[in-house]
């Protein structure tokens, strides 16, 4: 199975800024809960175009990132075909190997997999997720002295490896989910956004 996608992350969780996993600390309250989420802008997994779909994890993480244990839901664009969630979800499920697949094995439970609409919007280093009611988040970079977006490179742990992340704080972020025991709303705390290119 083979796989190539290019497109941007949005990321955000319940940590301060800046958010201690991603150089394999301890997460600020002993334990995270987060919403990562990768809008595809064009790539292909064993020749289906998987182009302009979104794919996204709430999930909450117990401890350290590194140990992994997550507990997670993820959702599909409900815009993909069949065709599309099935070929996102084998690349994202770790099944497709790839560098994806070092990220996925970190999730212990999964305790759905469902379609939603998602609203992935990420403009001038500015970005907001919706996924269906529950979920939503604005994230808003911060930037040098000469307005250049601040950036974290050369980490432990990434959810976009290799890629540059661009360093923010989230206005607002709420997330709820009693499956996981999510229930969050909070403001400017640890956002994180970042471009990727995976192959395998």
């Amino acid at each position: 199975m083979s796989y190539h996608l290019e497109g941007r992350l949005l990321e955000v969780c319940n940590c301060r800024v800046l958010c201690p996993c991603w150089i394999g600390e301890d997460p600020d309250f002993g334990t995270c809960d987060t919403i990562i989420a990768w809008r595809v802008d064009k790539g292909s997994v064993d020749g289906v175009d998987v182009g302009g779909n979104t794919i996204a994890a709430v999930a909450h993480v117990p401890g350290n990132i590194l140990e992994g244990n997550w507990t997670a839901a993820i959702f599909v664009d409900d815009n993909a075909s069949k065709a599309q969630e099935d070929a996102l979800l084998s690349v994202y499920t770790g099944k497709a190997g790839g560098p994806v697949a070092d990220l996925a094995k970190l999730i212990g439970t999964v305790v759905s997999v469902e379609r939603a609409p998602i609203r992935f919007d990420i403009q001038g280093g500015k970005g907001t997720l919706e996924i269906g009611k529950d979920y939503y988040a604005e994230l808003e970079p911060y930037v040098s002295a000469m307005g250049k977006t601040t950036t974290l490179t050369d980490t432990v742990f990434s959810t976009v490896p290799g890629a540059p992340v661009f360093v923010g704080k989230a206005p607002t972020y709420r997330s709820k989910n009693a499956a996981i025991g999510i229930d969050v709303d909070i403001k400017n705390h640890n956002a994180l956004q970042s471009t990727f290119v995976f192959d395998a």
